[in-house]
């Protein structure tokens, strides 16, 4: 009898404990095997850059960078109503309070805005959301570690000195046109 309550409690607490609402890394696990999508796990050494070359803070910021997940969604003319619905589910879940907007440019059609999870002073994940009516939407999610705002500015003077790997990123090419 003893046993079998705690079964039934264990699995109470395993059904109670999973999180049910909505979240952008369940949103890449459900999409990156479907059609209109495309999907990418990007690694640091795509930059390839000289790390002689980079000053103290810019080598700070390189090594708080872990990896980029990136999901787009491909629009053509025949899936206008798959792009309406998972934007609207991509809309949702970066409306979560979890997702701290730095900036949004652009409107509801078209635009893009930079998100942050976590706290100023040790960034976990840097969001960055476009999308573009004819084209699509694309997420990328930077995954660091104690990074800060302005480690996001500091990778962009790297990637000046990179040699950006573009065989990484050839499943976008077709998006980007």
């Amino acid at each position: 009898m003893k046993t079998a309550l705690y079964i039934a409690i264990a699995v109470s607490l395993i059904l109670v404990g999973c999180e049910s609402k909505p979240s952008l890394q369940k949103f890449f696990v459900e999409n990156q095997e479907k059609k209109d999508f495309i999907a990418l796990d990007v690694s640091p050494s795509i930059l390839n850059v000289d790390k002689a070359s980079l000053t103290g803070e810019q080598k700070s910021a390189l090594e708080s960078f872990k990896k980029m997940n990136i999901i787009a969604f491909k629009k053509d003319g025949k899936n206008n109503a798959e792009y309406e619905v998972e934007k609207a589910k991509l809309n949702t879940v970066l409306k979560d309070e979890k997702y701290q907007q730095l900036m949004k440019f652009g409107s509801g059609s078209e635009g893009a805005s930079v998100s942050f999870v976590g706290t100023e002073d040790n960034i976990e994940e840097f969001i960055f959301y476009a999308n573009k009516k004819e084209n699509g939407f694309a997420v990328v999610r930077v995954i660091g570690d104690q990074m800060d705002p302005n480690d996001v500015m500091t990778m962009l003077s790297v990637l000046q000195k990179s040699n950006i790997d573009m065989e990484q990123l050839k499943p976008l090419q077709g998006l980007l046109k």
